[in-house]
């Protein structure tokens, strides 16, 4: 039993492209906005900055995935080269990272569905969740079957979430060429705006690595993925390049649109320029971006599963989330990514959300950076399918430490405090699941049971899968 290699090039693709478009285009436009402050060329070239550096970022990954193809090969890299600890608190931030993520996802869905029954006012809560609730489960009953049926249904939403966006971006375009005096007058004197600081830029970089954060899809699914050595740095940089046109034009509709205070005076974005441009309308764009969004739900429910396999065949999670299902999924896994999922959907500030699980992601980055230099180093002559740019390594490693420690530096607060205990709650948990790892016997009847109800079979470990 083991993960089967089933994602090509061309599904690749689709996979990245539904993973990396969701929530982040219709959400982080507000934010980045703010942090920019309402500086439109910083805004815009924030964007296109963010997606280049997530690109360097997610080649700098390729070379992780294609020296290791295994699933979860960030967990599985971090163990070998800074140790376990190292390992435990990467997956300790990843748990809280896809977790939020998924929330934010079903909260989004459940809003734009909701939303047209409460014109001109917000919609209530509790429907909402209900709906962010079914949308969750549905979708994590999917992932939790075979890795082709959700590849087929990834393709579909790709496609949906291309003519949204196509949509946008044509119509913004053809309202800016016309010239009309209300959309081009906004980009006079933009020029003359006021600038942010460092920290403010920070922010709002943050904000935007959130809509790239899928890119990581197909490195968290490496062991699933076709000729990975070539697959998985080619899909990286095509897929990449689509998405970053499409969200610069998209940002460009929007601010041709509405102006800077109605996109940060509003929730959902892609519903106020919807009622501005095609107003009878609105309930056939929310209809469509809620359900091109759906899909994201599957692919964070995917790669979270995956990590949380790799950690289970290293024994620093339950053994059982580590078995198969005759479908080849790790279904235990995928069905305790729903259940944490559903306890985080909560009244939340998606913008404060964005930010810590970017800041979250940013720090495994910079574990991931230190461990490749290490590797490097240490083992000069290892088998290495593709080899990043080492610029890029050191570019990364720069970014990352800017990013978590700018503001800090810049604007302390007490919310950075709760980010260092997070991290040393990571590391306690870490000492507490290695002791109780000695009294784990008594939890073997739980494995049995499970195993059993969930029909599934222990999988090969994935070392044996690895030629050095």
């Amino acid at each position: 039993m083991q993960l089967l290699r089933v994602v090509g090039f061309i599904n690749g693709n689709m996979l990245l492209l539904s993973a990396t478009i969701g929530a982040g285009i219709f959400v982080t436009p507000k934010g980045v906005l703010i942090y920019s402050s309402l500086n439109i060329p910083v805004c815009l070239s924030i964007w296109v900055l963010g997606g280049l550096l997530s690109m360097m970022n997610a080649l700098c990954l390729a070379e992780l995935a294609t020296t290791f193809p295994v699933s979860g090969v960030s967990y599985y890299f971090l163990k070998r080269t800074l140790g376990s600890s190292a390992a435990f608190l990467s997956l300790w931030i990843k748990l809280f990272v896809h977790l939020l993520g998924i929330g934010a996802q079903s909260l989004l869905i459940a809003s734009y569905l909701i939303q047209p029954f409460y014109s001109g006012c917000p919609a209530p809560e509790l429907p909402k969740k209900c709906l962010a609730l079914a949308a969750l489960w549905s979708f994590g009953i999917l992932s939790g079957w075979s890795m082709k049926t959700v590849v087929h249904a990834q393709t579909i939403s790709s496609l949906m979430k291309i003519a949204i966006l196509c949509l946008i971006s044509i119509t913004g375009i053809i309202l800016l060429v016309t010239g009309k005096n209300e959309n081009v007058s906004r980009f006079e004197n933009i020029l003359d705006a006021e600038l942010p600081d460092a920290s403010q830029f920070a922010e709002a970089f943050l904000q935007v690595y959130y809509s790239y954060l899928g890119s990581s899809l197909l490195i968290n699914i490496a062991g699933e993925i076709k000729s990975p050595s070539n697959t998985i740095p080619k899909s990286l940089m095509s897929g990449l390049s689509i998405v970053i046109l499409m969200y610069l034009l998209t940002n460009i509709s929007y601010l041709t649109v509405l102006t800077p205070q109605e996109i940060i005076s509003s929730d959902s974005i892609a519903v106020t320029w919807m009622n501005r441009v095609f107003p009878s309308a609105q309930w056939a764009l929310s209809l469509g971006i809620s359900a091109s969004l759906m899909n994201t739900i599957s692919c964070g429910i995917i790669s979270a599963s995956r990590v949380f396999y790799c950690a289970s065949q290293d024994g620093n999670l339950p053994f059982i989330y580590s078995m198969l299902n005759e479908h080849h999924s790790p279904v235990v896994a995928v069905f305790l990514i729903v259940i944490l999922s559903s306890i985080s959907i909560i009244t939340s500030n998606l913008i404060y959300l964005v930010k810590y699980m970017g800041l979250g992601s940013w720090c495994i980055n910079l574990m991931n950076m230190i461990g490749l230099l290490k590797m490097r180093y240490q083992k000069p002559d290892l088998p290495r399918p593709y080899k990043v740019w080492l610029p890029f390594v050191f570019g990364t490693l720069a970014l990352s430490v800017f990013l978590i420690f700018t503001p800090m530096i810049q604007s302390p607060n007490i919310e950075h405090v709760y980010q260092v205990a997070f991290l040393l709650c990571g590391l306690l948990c870490y000492w507490l699941q290695t002791h109780l790892k000695r009294h784990a016997v008594c939890f073997d009847k739980i494995t049995y049971y499970c195993q059993l109800f969930f029909n599934v079979s222990p999988s090969e470990n994935q070392d044996k899968l690895i030629n050095f």
